[in-house]
This record gives structure tokens, sequence and C-alpha cells, in this order.
């Protein structure tokens, strides 16, 4: 397989991994500096056109670039991704009306690599591929010339994601690449790349299924890739040294990360390998949500927003300085015209291009509603099944207003798109910020309101008492699609080390039913689901929370632990395949909702029970009885008197009963769920 890859490299194209030189050496190389009005940008001209960067067409080769505060534009053209000088150097024409830059150029070009250099007030700035590149060289420093049919799978033509009736059908599963599969016993052979979704009937050293095969013994919808864009922190010719990183770092938005290729100097490499991880994933069933950092860049000076257009893309404060919504050194400013056809036709693209079936959004709320309300529009024309959602919040304030934040709060102003609720996760485990700060599940007082929020789905329903709700205190979303559960993680503590640190002197086994009792509230909630990889192996990160740069030892899934929590993850799947198979769990109107779900009335700290009636959503049960006990000590509680089939008890589950009881006064184990259904 890797000698088909590497092979689609004409020669010359840059495999040898050599030292990066940046700039050429007939031209001055400046620093950008920050603008002296945040006022101008408005009144700068826009183009919203697809084809910026470069567009083939037969033997014309048609490089196009934004800049319209530049005095001149060139490009230069490259043998390799990286070292060697220029082998031409062009002019381009400037259409002052649309602030872009042209030329056309004629030859076999095919196989090299290109920047663009801008000069401002005399200088020339630093060389960049543009933010338009499609395919780059090692470290994305250069822009590459291929053929995009070329990177297509056998059969890509055809591919295409699971077709879902509604979100709330949805089970997402996120997922770091390297996370997944790099553990020694993973079983996978191409460890932490894309293509390790690719590889069929890999086993631990216990004989469980780990890769694609795990996903599918799951029962998982979806995956959700944390960032696998062209990111800046781990460089491509240095793989041996194992360096990692989440990806929150952006560099070039259009391109696959080259680290998760098996050769990153080839830019055909990187991009079919990711194409043949989604396609693999389509074949068994499983969409790819991805997940999208358009707030800021891993550099503010130098980024190629900054390298192209200084100051535009980021947004500034009074004083001129760059803003920091994002807690990273910069926000971009998605309510500039041309930033949001940037992210517009970047979304466009992953989609067209790559057939992505969803996107995370990080930090969202400093994105604008307007402009994510025209990514939903557009997204949902391409793919009714597109599933977006993300973080409504930001890391610090922002000079974006309020007001036109796409904030949590706001989600009932975004049809098409879903929030995180932080209040079902803090309020079932504890809060996310002190890792010592029980939950519901784990015997705290007091969130049992909070989780009943989290039930509906965040929607308005009139046996509520919001006011007794810990973060929100009204129920923001229109419909339960909006709403995002989950209750663990890539950040902060994940679930077994938030447990462990919440609840000292329990035991691992008091622990794990937590655990379950956490999850179960999840998977019965109304809303989306939502799990971190490998919290159905109990998995572990060590206590070390921001693990955005730790090694392998910290963030690898250990495929060892699958047969160790055997039973854990089981109850993960039984749980998955109950919420498939019962649409009551996965009703789609707010109206739904509160019309039938039934809360009872309960006096007991750390005990919620309701009702799902009516055969809700269609489900082949008439009424579901859930019934929650976060509480160290066994709680009873009086069920109606009726054939109840038990679903779920002491830690186990089964969709087709673990035996019956006529209702009546029952006794529900510490720290579990206890559910039961009635079919007439």
């Amino acid at each position: 397989m890797n000698k088909i890859l590497i092979n689609l490299c004409v020669a010359g194209a840059g495999m040898a991994l050599v030292a990066s030189c940046q700039g050429t050496a007939n031209n001055e190389t400046v620093m950008t500096t920050q603008p002296e009005s945040i006022t101008d940008y408005a009144n700068y001209p826009t183009y919203d056109g697809e084809d910026l960067g470069l567009v083939i067409d037969g033997i014309v080769y048609k490089f196009k670039l934004w800049s319209p505060m530049a005095d001149s534009v060139a490009v230069n053209i490259y043998e390799n991704g990286l070292g060697g000088a220029a082998v031409s150097r062009h002019e381009m024409l400037a259409d002052k009306t649309r602030g872009t830059w042209s030329a056309d150029l004629k030859g076999d070009l095919m196989g090299k690599f290109y920047t663009f250099q801008v000069m401002i007030d005399g200088n020339w700035l630093d060389e960049t591929p543009g933010v338009w590149a499609k395919a780059v060289g090692v470290n994305g420093e250069r822009a590459a010339i291929i053929d995009l049919k070329t990177t297509d799978p056998e059969g890509w033509e055809l591919d295409k994601g699971p077709v879902l009736e509604h979100n709330t059908d949805a089970v997402l599963y996120e997922m770091h690449h390297r996370d997944f599969s790099i553990h020694e016993n993973s079983g996978i052979t191409n460890k932490g790349k894309f293509v390790a979704m690719v590889e069929n009937g890999t086993l631990s050293s216990n004989g469980e299924s780990t890769g694609i095969d795990h996903l599918k013994e799951l029962g998982v919808t979806h995956v959700h890739i944390l960032p696998s864009y062209d990111y800046n922190s781990v460089d491509e010719t240095q793989l041996a040294s194992n360096k990692y990183n989440w990806g929150y770092d952006p560099i070039n938005y259009n391109v696959p990360e080259g680290s998760y290729s098996t050769n990153p100097a080839c830019p055909q490499t990187r991009i079919r390998e990711m194409k043949m991880m989604i396609q693999a994933l389509h074949n068994a069933g499983i969409g790819v949500v991805m997940d999208v950092v358009y707030n800021h860049t891993g550099i503010t000076q130098g980024s190629n927003f900054e390298l192209t257009a200084p100051g535009y893309y980021y947004r500034q404060r009074e004083d001129g300085s760059f803003s920091d919504a994002s807690g990273c050194g910069n926000e971009t400013a998605s309510d500039r015209t041309q930033m949001r056809n940037f992210m517009i036709n970047s979304i466009k693209y992953w989609m067209n291009e790559y057939h992505i079936d969803g996107f995370r959004f990080d930090l969202m709320a400093i994105h604008d509603i307007e402009t994510m309300n025209a990514i939903a529009e557009v997204a949902n024309a391409i793919n009714p099944n597109v599933i977006i959602y993300g973080e409504g919040w930001t890391a610090s304030d922002s000079p974006l207003p309020v007001e036109r934040r796409a904030l949590k709060e706001h989600v009932n102003k975004m049809p098409g798109i879903a929030v995180f609720s932080d209040d079902i996760r803090d309020a079932v485990k504890g809060h996310y910020s002190n890792v010592e700060d029980p939950g519901f599940a784990s015997g705290k007082p007091g969130n049992e309101e909070t989780v009943k929020f989290g039930i509906v789905g965040a929607t308005a329903h009139p046996q509520i008492d919001f006011a007794k709700c810990n973060n929100s205190k009204f129920g923001y979303a229109n419909q339960p699609v909006q709403v995002v559960n989950y209750v663990s993680c890539h950040d902060d503590p994940c679930l077994t080390d938030k447990l462990k640190k919440s609840m000292p002197g329990t035991t691992e086994d008091e622990r794990i039913a937590v655990a379950k009792l956490a999850q179960t509230i999840v998977f019965t909630s109304q809303g989306i689901p939502f799990m971190f990889a490998g919290e159905e192996v109990y998995r572990t990160k060590k206590g070390v929370h921001n693990s955005y740069n730790s090694p392998d030892s910290i963030n690898a899934i250990d495929w060892g632990r699958k047969s160790r929590y055997r039973d854990l993850f089981d109850y993960y799947r039984g749980l998955i395949n109950m919420r498939k198979l019962h649409p009551a769990f996965r009703m789609t109107t707010a109206e739904e909702v509160a019309k039938n779900i039934v809360f009872d009335e309960v006096d007991t700290d750390n005990l919620i029970s309701y009702s799902i009636k009516n055969n809700a959503n269609g489900d082949s049960w008439n009424e579901i009885k859930v019934i929650l006990n976060g509480a160290a000590k066994a709680n009873e509680v009086v069920v109606p008197a009726g054939d109840w089939k038990i679903i779920v008890k002491d830690g186990k589950i089964s969709e087709t009963g673990l035996g019956m009881c006529d209702g009546g006064k029952l006794t529900v184990a510490p720290r579990t769920a206890l559910i039961l259904a009635k079919e007439k």
C-alpha cells in the first residue's frame, strides 16, 4: 500500500526530508505589523469566488490571492517542498475592485511547489502558501501543485456517509488519531496514522478487537476526529521524536496534517490516506465529524493570514492590539466578510473533496451567529444529514458584542447547530475546573434539577425549576437536537481520572459503578450523546487533564484494558444498542419531550425518577421508567403496578430483559440506574 502511495509523487517533489528554508535570498523578509486603525476593514473590497489559491485549467495554472492592501504580489515556483531557491518568480496583476491578484502561468508545473509573497509599504513580507493551499509539502511551508483526482482511492466517487433520519440518532465518539492506534497493544500496523482505520481484523494481545472493528462492535455512528488539518506543533521532518499534540494550532486549514500520513513529504499521500480513512469508516457505516479551529491560528505574526492580508483576519482591541478570546494569542474575525467567506468555502471544500459528514467548532462563541447560520445553510444544502455542533463559549472576552456571539444561550437563534451541554457534564460528574468536586452520580446532593435539565435536552419543560439549575436558568434549546450531552472529552480530566480524584476512599468497583451511571444518564437523555474514546475501556490519562502535548504514555489508549474491563465495555455497548432500538430516547421536538417525559416527585437527595410515556416517538415500549440513584446507599422508589421488563439493574443491561417485576416498592442499589419498560 505504501509503495503505491509514494509512487504518486513525481521525481523532485520534495521526498527528501531536509531542513526548512523560509524566504528567498533575493528579497528582504520582514515581520508583519499591526494596523494603525481597525475601522478601515469594512471598506476593503472582498471576493467570494472559489478559485483563490490555484486552479489548474489544462496547461494553464491560475494563481489568485486576495490581498487588497498589498503594493505588489509575486508567486514563486520551487522544485521541492523544502530547501532550494525559487526556479522562477512571477509578478501578479491587481484587480483593485475585488482586492485580488492574479497570474496565469503556462507550462508543465505539475509536481512543483509555490509560495506567494506580498509587499506592504514597500517591504516584502515572508513567503506563504496563502490561506487557500489545498496541498502542501512537508511542514506546510510551500503549497504543492498536484492533480487532486490522483488522490482519490478506488471507488471514491461512490463514497458517502451514513444517513440518519434525525441527528438525535447519532452516537458521537471523540477520537485522536494517535491515541486510538499508537499503543503497542493495538495490533495495528500503521500506528498513529490515518490509515490505521483502514486495517481490519486487528486484535489486542488478549484477542480483543481494536481499530475500526472495535468501533463497529461498540456501535457508534460517528467518529469525531480531533483537528486533522495541517497544524504547527509537530515537525514533520522529525517524526521519530514522537512529538505529540492535539492539533489546535492551525497552519493550513484546507490540507490534512502530514504527521498522520505515512509520508509527509509527498503532498498526495496525506490527502489520499485521509480519504482512505474516511472511505473505510463510511464502508463500516460510520460517519466522520471533523474538529475545526477557525477561531484562532497557532501563531499570529507570521501566520498565513498575516502574511496575506495583515490585520484583516484577526480582531483587534480599541488600542489596535490583537484580541484574544481564544486564550491562544489571537482570535479571528468571522464577522468580516472575507473571513466569513473563507470559513464557508473551507467547510464546502471539506465536504465536497473529503466527504466529511459533520463539524465540531472549537470555541464557537468567538464566531458570530450570522456566520454560523450561513455555514449551516451551505452545509445542509450539500448534505442534509450534516451534523454541526460546537463549544458555546469563549476562553476570554472578545470585542464581538455578546448579543452577536454564537453562545450556548443563543443556540435558539441557530436552528441548524447544536451546542455542548456543560450543564449535564458538570451536574453529573462534578465541576470541570475542580477535579475534587463530585457530582450527582458520585454522591453530591443539589445537582438533581440540573441533571433533569440535561435529561430533557435543555428544552423548556413544565416540571423543571430553572431557578435551581446550576449553569443555565432557562431552556436555551428550541429542540433537543440542538444539544450534545457528555460527561467527558479530550479537555479536562477524563471520567476515570475525575472519579478517582473526586471519590477518595472508594474502590475501583465503586467508581466503575459511577461511570456506568454517568453514561446511563448521557445515553438516556434527550439530545445527541457524545463519548470520549477509550471511556468504554476505563481509559486513564494518569491524572493529566490538559494533555495536549503529553507523551503517548499519557494519551494512548491501552487496548489491554478492553479485556480487563470487558464488563464496562459491554455495558456501553448495551446502552448504545438500547438507544438505537428505542426512539423514546431520541425525541426530535421540545413539544414531544414536554408531553412524554414526566418526573416523579422525589424528596431524596441524589435520586431522580421519571417516565417516558405514550410510546414516545413511535417506540415499541409504551412506558419507560428511569430511576437514577447517585447516592452511596440504596434507595427505595414506588413504581406503579404492571408488567415491567427489567432493562437495567445493578450495573447490568439487556434490551431484551433481565427479568420481570410487578412494580410496587423497589430498591435501587447504590450508584446505579434502574430502567424498566412496559409494552402495554
